[in-house]
């Protein structure tokens, strides 16, 4: 089979969709691999390292996917420029999103290319091989936390001195799928106080098993009018109040984000607080949060 790699376009995207271990195991197993020129490079992973993992260095995109076989990217071809060559002899992979971003898909199917978005393989045991999602959402969680680190105005850790004592700061994370759990995790390990909030009761047992303690909310009375989500908002404004990080990260697939956290909530918030949102680009779980903007 003829598997080509190709080089990601979009602004700040840093990976490529195989290593030059993964390319050799499968020249390995008879595969044909072409890899765009520059593919690997913001990726630190030199042209040089894939032709001795027995791949072809192509010169450009439309050299590199050819006139069929399998074309694998990160990011799906979003636009005319990086569909141009694909055909129905194509078999595109990559991460599509096509609940929620629908027209680049209509508009690569018009090229009669097959196309597998692995961001839809269910979250089983016998899919874990191909689960994209919850090792991307590993990286996030935990890259929320060391950025949260860095921006804060104190410390995590609790620090016992001849100076003095410095308290440990206070991290609350709302959302506990695998980016929350691994925000948890390692704010953790910095030596954070750490609370987690889920509306599934499953999700808390995950919390508290890390070492976190668990946001319960009170049983709802079946005869108050309030809307659940303000309920659920307003018991959680208190926990907010005293955080000095906050992470959100509850995510629908193919929906926009449900605000967790409101204009109101952010007032509460102490001065120098941060809030990380991981659910920015559908919308975010605050209020106030813009994709790719620091507000």
């Amino acid at each position: 089979m003829r598997i080509a790699v190709v080089r990601e376009r979009a602004e700040r995207e840093r990976r490529i969709a195989l290593s030059p271990e993964a390319v050799e195991n499968l020249t390995g197993d008879g595969h044909e691999l072409v890899v765009e020129a520059g593919a690997g490079e913001a990726a630190n992973m030199a042209d040089a390292a894939y032709v001795e993992a027995g791949a072809t260095i192509a010169p450009d995109r439309t050299a590199a996917i050819g006139d069929g076989g399998v074309v694998v990217g990160v990011n799906g071809p979003d636009t005319p420029e990086l569909r141009a060559g694909l055909g129905a002899d194509h078999v595109v992979l990559g991460l599509f999103d096509p609940l929620w971003r629908p027209q680049p898909m209509a508009e690569l199917a018009v090229t009669g290319a097959t196309a597998l978005s692995l961001d839809l393989v269910p979250r089983s045991t016998r899919a874990q091989a191909v689960d994209v999602l919850s090792s991307t959402a590993t990286v996030v969680g935990f890259q929320a936390v060391l950025v949260a680190g860095v921006r804060m105005p104190r410390l995590m850790p609790l620090l016992m001195t001849a100076a003095g004592t410095v308290p440990p700061a206070r991290v609350v994370v709302l959302g506990a799928g695998v980016a929350g759990l691994q925000a948890i995790a390692t704010a953790r390990r910095l030596g954070a106080v750490v609370q987690g909030f889920d509306i599934r009761e499953e999700a808390l047992e995950q919390i508290r098993s890390l070492g976190a303690k668990s946001i319960d909310l009170p049983e709802a009375d079946p005869d108050d009018p309030t809307d659940p989500a303000q309920r659920t908002q307003a018991a959680l404004t208190p926990h907010l109040a005293e955080a000095d990080v906050v992470i959100t990260a509850a995510q629908v697939p193919g929906r926009r984000s449900p605000t967790l956290v409101t204009d109101v909530m952010v007032e509460a918030m102490r001065p120098g607080a941060l809030l990380v949102d991981l659910a920015a680009e559908r919308g975010g779980n605050c209020t106030l949060s813009r994709a790719d903007e620091e507000v």
